[in-house]
């Protein structure tokens, strides 16, 4: 029997534009779902990292001596036991696996203990007598460059210059501002956490909680001296991401430890190892200028933006040129000058988070936009309509944008959702809520709008792809499929859109999804909003070479077929080191937010009474996840605006726990309104547009624009504290 194409793509539901079931979804809402975390191993043995306590030092002695004497210890490594090179990176090989005479930030690893029960590898680990030679911290972003070099070539990581038009134009009206962006964290639940397993032919196998399991396993087996055929990384179940786990944590130190043990070795951070652990979101200083004619049109943007990146490289450059090409926002200007330092310091290690280098901008370019609107005398709104972006609008780096880009329109659909009823006398829904701080007195609400831009997927020329397997055979009398990558699930739900898009190209209701590891080609990384991009794409073309050898076949009898496919999106080039010009990015996202606050003046309280949003996703794969992940994009945006911020004082970490760093919960995120656009990208699978990052953009800046104009005060810095509100 032989079915048409089009018998076989709808002859089953959970396609393509529908929710069906994460096949992840009963065990995680059960609890029963295992993530790194729960990895076990027979006769498996811990490991544990000692680190620094100091920003910056000089290592003079390491004595492990009373560290080998403690019953139950099998190892304690120091560099010296690196069989490879010890020198890891993203885009820098800049970071030791281990510190060999220098550390240079609170937290660096220095040692690691391999131990018969956790509780005796800390044992251990407190016993390891490191002598260190405290030097002065380089902490000032501003400053660094000029300061006392931290890396044989200096400070400065990446410079982008963005040039554009006229250099020296004048306006009729100019607004300045200087802001500030503080550290935020991904406060992702699930802890770092792995299992590395040797085998006796010196190989070894990792199962860990990632990102991208292809960059990992390079930098792996680079630092253990292996071929990376000898290394095997696996998949386990991951607790949250956002970017924090796109860099290597102790993927090397539970290798070096099971290689030289010949024993697995379980390694678990804990919540404050946690946040020494991992890189964070860069903190930022901005200078911006705006000058437009007296009709509210842009006449030109010049910025100078700072990253702070910490003690080394991660993901900076690549962030320092989001900031930079993004660092005008979604608005047409025809004359720009844009400078983007990253630099070093003494600081924790900076990298990716969700956004990407385009939230610290946002923040910027959008209270910019509202100190334009009031010098004016215009609307929030309509002075940004006035210079929105729309498609075939011209970036800043010359790239026109050829696919939708309805900024104005996102901003309409906002502006006209009914406002929320007046302030509630319920002190449930009254800033301070149950801690019955007040009963409405001092309270005052206050509205906000703020637009953004990100880039989806990799830029700059990187060779951006994933590979797909897609298999089909017969089982029990029907066909069934099943689909392999390595393209990490975070949660994010790319299972469940893989088994759509095989359900709506090859017409198979059961879908398999097999484990993500390395024993396919590289997925890429889980991060710039691309892998239903890319890794969508990659299915959808294996299910086309599936499709084409089934010709419409239903019964295959004992044949199985099978496809593989290594998916590129359509190419991009390097920015203009001079002038920043270049078509640099694949695509662009675009979000809007309405934000209404309640704001306790007397008491510098805020709460979020609402925060809508309207977001172009070129089409909505899954409708439902859609919503989620505009939802908790916005969540890590509100966050951003009114509390998360890893503290530092001279370099050293001051919360580095869930009890000081706060994040917003079920009581913080107000309800949202969500308007979600299908305006198709022609040039995507799908039509498809990156969904993940846009809402974390545009929340923050609408949050703090709202507080303003509740309290009139100027807010330059995120998060918003109380004594910013109070002047205490």
């Amino acid at each position: 029997m032989t079915l048409t194409p089009a018998e076989l793509t709808s002859a089953v539901s959970g396609g393509i534009g529908t929710s069906p079931q994460r096949p992840d979804g009963n065990l995680k809402v059960r609890g029963e779902f295992a993530y790194a975390s729960d990895l076990w191993h027979e006769d498996m043995i811990w490991g544990a990292t000692l680190r620094s306590p100091h920003p910056y030092a000089r290592i003079v002695s390491i004595d492990l001596t009373e560290a080998l004497k403690v019953p139950g210890v099998y190892a304690v490594l120091t560099h010296s036991d690196v069989p490879g090179r010890n020198l890891y990176g993203l885009e820098h090989k800049d970071q030791p696996v281990l510190a060999v005479d220098v550390v240079r930030y609170q937290g660096e690893p220095v040692a690691l203990v391999g131990a018969d029960h956790p509780e005796t590898a800390l044992r251990a680990m407190k016993k390891i007598a490191v002598v260190y030679d405290v030097l002065d911290p380089v902490v000032d972003m501003e400053t660094a460059v000029d300061s006392v070099p931290l890396h044989p070539g200096g400070n400065l990581v990446r410079h982008v210059p963005i040039r554009r038009g006229s250099q020296d134009v004048q306006a009729d009206v100019v607004v300045t501002g200087r802001y500030e962006v503080g550290m935020q964290d991904q406060a992702f639940l699930g802890p770092e956490s792995g299992l590395a397993v040797p085998a006796s032919d010196g190989s070894v196998d990792l199962y860990i909680a990632t990102q991208w399991l292809h960059v990992d396993r390079t930098q792996v087996a680079s630092a253990l001296g292996l071929p990376e055929e000898k290394v095997r990384l696996t998949l386990s179940g991951v607790g949250g991401a956002f970017g924090g786990r796109e860099d290597l944590s102790m993927q090397v130190h539970a290798c070096l430890l099971a290689l030289h043990t010949g024993k697995p070795v379980k390694m678990v951070y804990n919540r404050e190892e946690s946040f020494y652990g991992h890189v964070h979101r860069h903190p930022a200083v901005l200078y911006y200028e705006h000058g437009a004619d007296h009709t509210g049109k842009l006449v030109y943007v010049r910025a100078r933006i700072y990253l702070d990146g910490g003690a080394y490289a991660s993901s900076t450059p690549a962030v320092v040129a989001n900031a930079a090409t993004l660092g005008v926002g979604p608005y047409e200007v025809d004359n720009v000058t844009v400078d983007c330092y990253g630099v070093y310091t003494n600081n924790p290690p900076c990298g990716a988070m969700r956004g990407f280098g385009a939230v610290q901008a946002g923040f910027a370019y959008e209270s910019q936009m509202d100190k334009l609107a009031e010098a004016l005398g215009m609307s929030p709104v309509d002075v940004r309509i006035r210079n929105a972006m729309t498609e075939g609008s011209v970036m800043p780096t010359g790239q026109v944008v050829d696919s939708a880009a309805p900024v104005a329109q996102l901003l309409k659909l906002v502006q006209d959702k009914p406002l929320p009823a007046g302030t509630s006398s319920d002190i449930r829904e009254l800033p301070g809520g149950v801690s019955n701080t007040t009963h409405g007195e001092g309270v005052v609400r206050g509205v906000g709008y703020a637009v953004g831009i990100k880039n989806i997927c990799f830029s700059e020329g990187y060779d951006d792809y994933s590979t797909a397997r897609v298999r089909v055979s017969m089982v029990n009398g029907s066909l069934a499929a099943a689909v392999h990558t390595a393209a990490c699930e975070v949660g994010q739900g790319l299972v469940t859109i893989m088994q759509q898009i095989v359900r709506t190209e090859l017409g198979i209701e059961r879908v398999t999804v097999l484990p993500m590891d390395t024993t396919i080609g590289n997925g890429g990384s889980t991060s710039a909003s691309r892998q239903t991009y890319v890794t969508g794409g990659a299915v959808k073309a294996a299910c086309a070479a599936v499709r084409a050898r089934l010709n419409g076949r239903v019964d295959i009898g004992s044949e199985v077929i099978d496809e593989t496919v290594e998916w590129r999106h359509r190419a991009t080039e390097a920015l203009d080191p001079v002038t920043g010009q270049g078509n640099a990015h694949v695509q662009y996202g675009f979000a809007a937010h309405r934000a209404v606050v309640d704001v306790d003046v007397e008491l510098g309280l805020v709460r979020v009474v609402a925060l809508d949003c309207a977001q172009d996703v070129g089409r909505a794969l899954n409708p439902q996840a859609v919503v989620g992940q505009i939802q908790g994009g916005s969540a890590q945006g509100l966050g951003l605006a009114v509390m998360e911020e890893i503290q530092t004082s001279g370099g050293k970490v001051r919360n580095p726990s869930f009890t000081d760093y706060l994040i917003p919960t079920v009581l913080d995120m107000p309800p949202m309104s969500i308007d979600v656009l299908e305006l198709a990208d022609p040039h995507a699978p799908y039509g498809i547009r990156g969904v993940g990052e846009p809402p974390t953009i545009s929340s923050t800046p609408a949050i703090v624009a709202a507080i303003r104009a509740a309290t009139g005060l100027a807010l330059t810095r995120v998060p918003v504290r109380p004594e910013h509100l109070t002047g205490t």
